[in-house]
Protein backbone atom coordinates (compact mmCIF):
# COMPACT_ATOMS: atom_id res chain seq x y z
CA UNK A 1 0.00 0.00 0.00
CA UNK A 2 1.20 3.49 -1.09
CA UNK A 3 2.32 5.58 2.11
CA UNK A 4 0.58 8.89 1.75
CA UNK A 5 3.81 11.21 0.88
CA UNK A 6 3.94 8.80 -2.28
CA UNK A 7 0.13 9.78 -2.67
CA UNK A 8 1.18 13.33 -2.67
CA UNK A 9 4.24 12.76 -4.82
CA UNK A 10 2.02 11.16 -7.48
CA UNK A 11 -0.30 13.91 -7.33
CA UNK A 12 1.45 16.23 -7.63
CA UNK A 13 3.09 14.93 -10.93
CA UNK A 14 -0.31 14.21 -12.56
CA UNK A 15 -1.04 17.70 -12.09
CA UNK A 16 2.07 19.42 -13.38
CA UNK A 17 1.32 16.79 -16.79
CA UNK A 18 -1.99 18.27 -16.94
CA UNK A 19 -1.27 21.56 -16.50
CA UNK A 20 1.30 21.66 -19.24
CA UNK A 21 -1.08 19.93 -21.91
CA UNK A 22 -4.08 22.24 -20.39
CA UNK A 23 -1.38 24.95 -20.94
CA UNK A 24 -1.21 27.17 -24.83
CA UNK A 25 0.80 29.63 -26.38
CA UNK A 26 0.30 33.29 -24.88
CA UNK A 27 -1.25 34.47 -27.87
CA UNK A 28 -4.02 32.22 -28.11
CA UNK A 29 -5.12 33.91 -24.77
CA UNK A 30 -4.19 37.28 -25.85
CA UNK A 31 -6.15 37.32 -28.98
CA UNK A 32 -8.99 35.88 -27.36
CA UNK A 33 -8.91 38.42 -24.74
CA UNK A 34 -9.07 41.09 -27.33
CA UNK A 35 -12.10 39.94 -28.90
CA UNK A 36 -13.93 40.05 -25.90
CA UNK A 37 -14.11 35.64 -25.21
CA UNK A 38 -15.30 35.57 -22.07
CA UNK A 39 -14.56 31.96 -21.58
CA UNK A 40 -10.81 32.49 -22.65
CA UNK A 41 -10.93 35.70 -20.13
CA UNK A 42 -11.68 33.26 -17.67
CA UNK A 43 -9.04 30.98 -18.23
CA UNK A 44 -6.25 33.51 -18.57
CA UNK A 45 -7.75 35.20 -15.02
CA UNK A 46 -7.38 31.58 -13.36
CA UNK A 47 -3.66 31.41 -14.89
CA UNK A 48 -3.27 34.95 -13.44
CA UNK A 49 -4.23 33.71 -10.05
CA UNK A 50 -2.60 30.68 -9.95
CA UNK A 51 0.62 29.88 -7.67
CA UNK A 52 1.98 27.51 -9.94
CA UNK A 53 5.57 27.99 -11.32
CA UNK A 54 4.67 26.36 -14.25
CA UNK A 55 1.69 29.45 -14.77
CA UNK A 56 3.76 32.27 -13.72
CA UNK A 57 5.68 33.45 -17.17
CA UNK A 58 2.75 32.65 -18.88
CA UNK A 59 1.20 35.23 -16.98
CA UNK A 60 3.68 37.52 -17.47
CA UNK A 61 3.32 37.36 -21.11
CA UNK A 62 -0.29 37.74 -21.18
CA UNK A 63 -0.40 40.59 -18.90
CA UNK A 64 2.08 42.24 -20.57
CA UNK A 65 0.35 41.95 -24.49
CA UNK A 66 -2.42 43.67 -23.15
CA UNK A 67 -1.14 45.98 -21.28
CA UNK A 68 -1.12 48.35 -24.35
CA UNK A 69 -4.77 47.88 -24.53
CA UNK A 70 -5.51 48.56 -21.36
CA UNK A 71 -6.55 52.16 -19.35
CA UNK A 72 -9.78 52.62 -20.59
CA UNK A 73 -12.36 52.15 -18.17
CA UNK A 74 -13.23 53.63 -14.94
CA UNK A 75 -11.97 51.78 -11.92
CA UNK A 76 -14.67 52.06 -8.84
CA UNK A 77 -13.80 50.35 -5.79
CA UNK A 78 -16.45 49.61 -3.60
CA UNK A 79 -15.85 49.09 0.27
CA UNK A 80 -18.23 48.78 3.30
CA UNK A 81 -18.76 46.90 6.66
CA UNK A 82 -20.16 43.34 6.91
CA UNK A 83 -24.39 43.19 6.58
CA UNK A 84 -24.17 46.82 4.47
CA UNK A 85 -25.24 45.08 0.92
CA UNK A 86 -22.22 45.08 -1.16
CA UNK A 87 -23.41 42.70 -3.76
CA UNK A 88 -26.90 43.51 -3.45
CA UNK A 89 -26.41 46.95 -4.52
CA UNK A 90 -23.48 46.19 -6.85
CA UNK A 91 -26.22 44.24 -8.99
CA UNK A 92 -28.68 47.60 -9.08
CA UNK A 93 -26.00 49.93 -9.59
CA UNK A 94 -24.66 47.41 -12.80
CA UNK A 95 -27.69 46.89 -14.24
CA UNK A 96 -27.87 50.74 -13.90
CA UNK A 97 -24.49 51.05 -15.78
CA UNK A 98 -25.74 48.92 -18.24
CA UNK A 99 -29.15 50.00 -19.14
CA UNK A 100 -28.74 53.92 -18.55
CA UNK A 101 -25.22 54.32 -19.18
CA UNK A 102 -24.97 52.02 -22.01
CA UNK A 103 -21.57 50.75 -20.06
CA UNK A 104 -19.95 47.19 -20.11
CA UNK A 105 -18.92 46.21 -17.17
CA UNK A 106 -17.04 43.77 -14.89
CA UNK A 107 -16.91 43.18 -11.58
CA UNK A 108 -14.43 41.51 -9.41
CA UNK A 109 -15.65 39.80 -6.59
CA UNK A 110 -13.21 39.47 -3.48
CA UNK A 111 -14.27 36.48 -1.06
CA UNK A 112 -12.38 35.66 2.08
CA UNK A 113 -10.10 33.14 2.51
CA UNK A 114 -10.08 30.53 5.55
CA UNK A 115 -6.93 31.32 7.57
CA UNK A 116 -7.08 27.62 8.36
CA UNK A 117 -8.22 25.74 4.95
CA UNK A 118 -7.02 28.33 2.51
CA UNK A 119 -10.61 28.04 0.98
CA UNK A 120 -13.22 30.60 0.09
CA UNK A 121 -17.16 30.54 -0.22
CA UNK A 122 -16.85 32.75 -3.53
CA UNK A 123 -20.75 33.27 -3.35
CA UNK A 124 -21.07 37.20 -5.29
CA UNK A 125 -21.71 35.22 -8.07
CA UNK A 126 -25.02 33.70 -6.81
CA UNK A 127 -26.03 36.52 -4.89
CA UNK A 128 -25.52 38.49 -8.36
CA UNK A 129 -28.23 36.15 -9.90
CA UNK A 130 -29.89 39.03 -12.46
CA UNK A 131 -26.36 40.67 -13.70
CA UNK A 132 -24.79 37.70 -14.08
CA UNK A 133 -27.43 37.37 -16.75
CA UNK A 134 -26.63 40.16 -18.61
CA UNK A 135 -24.77 39.50 -21.85
CA UNK A 136 -22.87 43.23 -20.75
CA UNK A 137 -21.81 42.27 -17.47
CA UNK A 138 -18.71 39.78 -16.11
CA UNK A 139 -18.15 39.02 -12.79
CA UNK A 140 -15.65 37.21 -11.48
CA UNK A 141 -15.23 35.94 -8.06
CA UNK A 142 -11.77 35.55 -6.55
CA UNK A 143 -10.37 34.35 -2.97
CA UNK A 144 -8.10 37.23 -1.42
CA UNK A 145 -5.94 34.71 0.05
CA UNK A 146 -5.44 36.31 2.91
CA UNK A 147 -3.88 39.47 1.20
CA UNK A 148 -3.97 43.10 2.66
CA UNK A 149 -7.07 44.80 2.46
CA UNK A 150 -8.58 41.97 1.49
CA UNK A 151 -8.22 42.62 -2.26
CA UNK A 152 -6.35 39.51 -3.87
CA UNK A 153 -2.67 40.04 -4.72
CA UNK A 154 -3.21 39.95 -8.50
CA UNK A 155 -6.62 41.98 -8.90
CA UNK A 156 -4.38 44.46 -10.62
CA UNK A 157 -3.24 41.98 -13.22
CA UNK A 158 -6.67 40.93 -13.64
CA UNK A 159 -8.22 44.89 -13.78
CA UNK A 160 -5.55 44.73 -17.15
CA UNK A 161 -7.04 41.77 -18.46
CA UNK A 162 -10.54 43.39 -18.05
CA UNK A 163 -9.97 46.63 -19.57
CA UNK A 164 -8.08 44.80 -22.54
CA UNK A 165 -11.28 43.04 -23.28
CA UNK A 166 -13.00 46.02 -23.27
CA UNK A 167 -15.04 46.64 -20.13
CA UNK A 168 -15.70 50.18 -19.71
CA UNK A 169 -16.12 49.90 -15.77
CA UNK A 170 -14.59 47.95 -13.43
CA UNK A 171 -16.11 47.37 -10.18
CA UNK A 172 -13.45 45.81 -7.53
CA UNK A 173 -15.51 44.80 -4.40
CA UNK A 174 -13.29 44.33 -1.25
CA UNK A 175 -14.16 41.67 1.55
CA UNK A 176 -14.87 45.02 4.03
CA UNK A 177 -13.99 43.69 7.34
CA UNK A 178 -12.10 46.45 9.22
CA UNK A 179 -8.95 46.10 7.95
CA UNK A 180 -7.09 48.57 5.86
CA UNK A 181 -8.64 49.18 2.62
CA UNK A 182 -5.47 51.18 1.21
CA UNK A 183 -4.94 48.42 -1.41
CA UNK A 184 -8.08 49.38 -3.04
CA UNK A 185 -7.65 52.98 -3.02
CA UNK A 186 -4.21 52.38 -4.59
CA UNK A 187 -6.26 49.83 -7.32
CA UNK A 188 -8.61 52.39 -8.28
CA UNK A 189 -9.95 55.70 -9.50
CA UNK A 190 -13.07 56.41 -7.25
CA UNK A 191 -13.44 54.91 -4.16
CA UNK A 192 -16.96 54.06 -2.61
CA UNK A 193 -17.97 53.09 1.04
CA UNK A 194 -21.04 52.01 1.66
CA UNK A 195 -22.47 52.47 5.62
CA UNK A 196 -25.55 51.07 7.47
CA UNK A 197 -27.92 54.12 9.73
CA UNK A 198 -27.78 53.29 13.18
CA UNK A 199 -25.10 50.74 12.74
CA UNK A 200 -23.54 51.22 16.30
CA UNK A 201 -20.83 51.71 18.27
CA UNK A 202 -19.42 48.86 17.78
CA UNK A 203 -18.44 50.05 14.22
CA UNK A 204 -16.86 53.54 14.68
CA UNK A 205 -13.48 52.01 15.31
CA UNK A 206 -13.14 51.14 11.71
CA UNK A 207 -14.70 53.86 10.08
CA UNK A 208 -12.58 57.04 10.61
CA UNK A 209 -9.72 55.47 8.59
CA UNK A 210 -12.00 54.25 5.64
CA UNK A 211 -13.71 57.81 5.43
CA UNK A 212 -10.29 59.41 4.98
CA UNK A 213 -9.51 57.88 2.32
CA UNK A 214 -12.72 57.48 0.02
CA UNK A 215 -14.29 59.71 -2.47
CA UNK A 216 -18.20 58.73 -1.63
CA UNK A 217 -20.06 57.89 0.89
CA UNK A 218 -24.08 56.02 -0.23
CA UNK A 219 -26.22 55.08 3.17
CA UNK A 220 -27.48 52.04 2.16
CA UNK A 221 -30.68 50.42 2.82
CA UNK A 222 -32.55 53.87 2.82
CA UNK A 223 -36.16 51.79 2.37
CA UNK A 224 -39.13 51.25 4.55
CA UNK A 225 -38.48 52.05 8.42
CA UNK A 226 -35.27 52.39 7.66
CA UNK A 227 -35.97 55.56 5.05
CA UNK A 228 -35.74 58.57 7.81
CA UNK A 229 -32.55 57.23 9.85
CA UNK A 230 -30.83 56.71 6.67
CA UNK A 231 -31.73 60.82 5.89
CA UNK A 232 -30.27 61.17 9.20
CA UNK A 233 -27.01 59.11 8.88
CA UNK A 234 -26.44 61.49 5.75
CA UNK A 235 -26.44 64.64 7.35
CA UNK A 236 -24.38 63.22 10.62
CA UNK A 237 -21.74 61.62 7.92
CA UNK A 238 -21.80 64.47 5.95
CA UNK A 239 -20.70 66.59 8.65
CA UNK A 240 -17.89 64.32 10.12
CA UNK A 241 -16.40 64.76 6.71
CA UNK A 242 -15.97 68.00 7.41
CA UNK A 243 -13.17 67.37 10.30
CA UNK A 244 -10.96 65.69 8.19
CA UNK A 245 -7.90 67.01 6.56
CA UNK A 246 -9.51 68.00 2.82
CA UNK A 247 -7.73 65.97 0.57
CA UNK A 248 -4.63 66.39 -2.24
CA UNK A 249 -6.91 66.80 -5.29
CA UNK A 250 -9.21 69.26 -3.39
CA UNK A 251 -12.49 66.78 -4.06
CA UNK A 252 -14.83 67.12 -1.42
CA UNK A 253 -16.54 63.28 -0.80
CA UNK A 254 -19.93 63.56 -0.81
CA UNK A 255 -23.21 61.69 0.88
CA UNK A 256 -25.88 60.05 -0.33
CA UNK A 257 -28.35 57.39 0.14
CA UNK A 258 -30.12 54.88 -1.65
CA UNK A 259 -32.08 51.63 -1.76
CA UNK A 260 -31.06 48.90 -4.22
CA UNK A 261 -34.55 47.04 -2.82
CA UNK A 262 -36.80 50.04 -4.62
CA UNK A 263 -34.11 50.49 -6.64
CA UNK A 264 -33.89 54.19 -5.57
CA UNK A 265 -31.06 56.52 -5.30
CA UNK A 266 -28.56 54.39 -7.69
CA UNK A 267 -28.09 57.16 -10.26
CA UNK A 268 -26.90 59.05 -6.81
CA UNK A 269 -23.60 56.98 -6.89
CA UNK A 270 -23.06 57.27 -10.64
CA UNK A 271 -23.74 61.27 -10.04
CA UNK A 272 -20.89 61.40 -7.95
CA UNK A 273 -18.60 59.00 -9.92
CA UNK A 274 -18.79 61.21 -12.72
CA UNK A 275 -18.81 64.22 -11.24
CA UNK A 276 -15.46 63.48 -9.64
CA UNK A 277 -13.76 61.46 -12.64
CA UNK A 278 -15.19 65.20 -14.16
CA UNK A 279 -12.80 67.04 -11.65
CA UNK A 280 -9.67 65.07 -11.57
CA UNK A 281 -9.53 65.34 -15.11
CA UNK A 282 -9.99 68.85 -15.79
CA UNK A 283 -7.03 69.20 -13.15
CA UNK A 284 -4.64 66.49 -15.03
CA UNK A 285 -5.31 64.84 -11.61
CA UNK A 286 -6.81 61.44 -13.41
CA UNK A 287 -3.66 60.65 -15.24
CA UNK A 288 -1.14 61.43 -12.09
CA UNK A 289 -3.05 59.33 -9.56
CA UNK A 290 -2.57 56.11 -12.26
CA UNK A 291 0.91 56.75 -12.72
CA UNK A 292 1.47 56.62 -8.81
CA UNK A 293 -0.39 53.61 -8.66
CA UNK A 294 1.16 51.66 -11.58
CA UNK A 295 4.55 52.58 -9.06
CA UNK A 296 3.04 51.17 -6.44
CA UNK A 297 2.20 47.98 -8.41
CA UNK A 298 6.08 47.64 -8.99
CA UNK A 299 6.84 47.79 -5.63
CA UNK A 300 3.85 45.90 -4.23
CA UNK A 301 5.44 43.49 -7.10
CA UNK A 302 9.02 43.37 -5.82
CA UNK A 303 8.16 42.46 -2.37
CA UNK A 304 5.76 39.54 -3.93
CA UNK A 305 8.55 37.85 -5.68
CA UNK A 306 11.04 38.60 -2.88
CA UNK A 307 8.87 36.81 0.01
CA UNK A 308 8.02 34.12 -3.14
CA UNK A 309 11.81 33.15 -3.70
CA UNK A 310 12.95 33.22 0.12
CA UNK A 311 10.11 30.83 1.22
CA UNK A 312 10.54 28.71 -2.47
CA UNK A 313 14.39 28.70 -1.84
CA UNK A 314 15.22 25.01 -0.36
CA UNK A 315 18.46 26.22 1.69
CA UNK A 316 15.52 29.12 3.03
CA UNK A 317 13.18 26.05 4.12
CA UNK A 318 15.97 23.81 5.79
CA UNK A 319 17.46 27.12 7.87
CA UNK A 320 13.78 28.16 8.33
CA UNK A 321 13.05 24.96 9.70
CA UNK A 322 15.95 24.96 11.85
CA UNK A 323 15.08 28.18 13.34
CA UNK A 324 11.97 27.33 14.26
CA UNK A 325 12.77 24.63 16.19
CA UNK A 326 15.06 26.88 18.36
CA UNK A 327 12.45 29.91 18.64
CA UNK A 328 10.69 26.87 20.33
CA UNK A 329 12.92 26.08 22.68
CA UNK A 330 13.38 29.85 23.66
CA UNK A 331 16.83 29.51 22.59
CA UNK A 332 16.35 32.65 19.81
CA UNK A 333 14.19 35.42 19.78
CA UNK A 334 12.01 35.69 16.61
CA UNK A 335 13.21 38.73 15.99
CA UNK A 336 16.99 37.45 16.14
CA UNK A 337 16.06 34.57 13.44
CA UNK A 338 14.48 36.45 11.40
CA UNK A 339 17.44 38.40 11.08
CA UNK A 340 19.93 36.05 10.25
CA UNK A 341 17.51 34.29 8.10
CA UNK A 342 17.43 37.54 5.90
CA UNK A 343 20.84 38.04 5.79
CA UNK A 344 21.73 34.13 5.45
CA UNK A 345 19.52 34.15 2.18
CA UNK A 346 21.31 37.17 0.80
CA UNK A 347 24.65 35.73 1.19
CA UNK A 348 23.33 32.79 -0.58
CA UNK A 349 21.84 34.90 -3.48
CA UNK A 350 25.13 36.93 -3.80
CA UNK A 351 26.83 33.25 -4.67
CA UNK A 352 27.55 32.42 -7.94
CA UNK A 353 25.78 28.88 -8.30
CA UNK A 354 27.94 27.62 -10.96
CA UNK A 355 31.77 28.86 -9.35
CA UNK A 356 30.71 29.66 -5.80
CA UNK A 357 32.26 32.74 -6.27
CA UNK A 358 31.17 35.63 -4.64
CA UNK A 359 29.19 37.86 -6.96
Amino acid sequence: MKSRAQQKAEHAAVKKIRERSELKPPEYYTDGILRGDRVVLSQALTIVESTSPLHRTLSSSIVSACLPHSGNSLRIGITGVPGVGKSTFIEAFGAYLIGNQQKKIAVLAIDPSSPVSGGSILGDKTRMEKLATETRAFIRPSPSANSFGGVARKTREAIVLCEAAGFDCILVETVGVGQSETTVHNLTDFFLLLMLAGAGDQLQGIKRGIMEMCDGILITKADGDNASAAKRARTEYFSALHLFAPSESGWKPRVEICSAITNTGIDHAWSIIHDHEKWMKERNLFDYRRSTQDLQWMHNTIKDNVLANFFSDSKNKIALSEAEKLIKQRKISPFDAAEKLVKQSWENLRSDPISGEIL
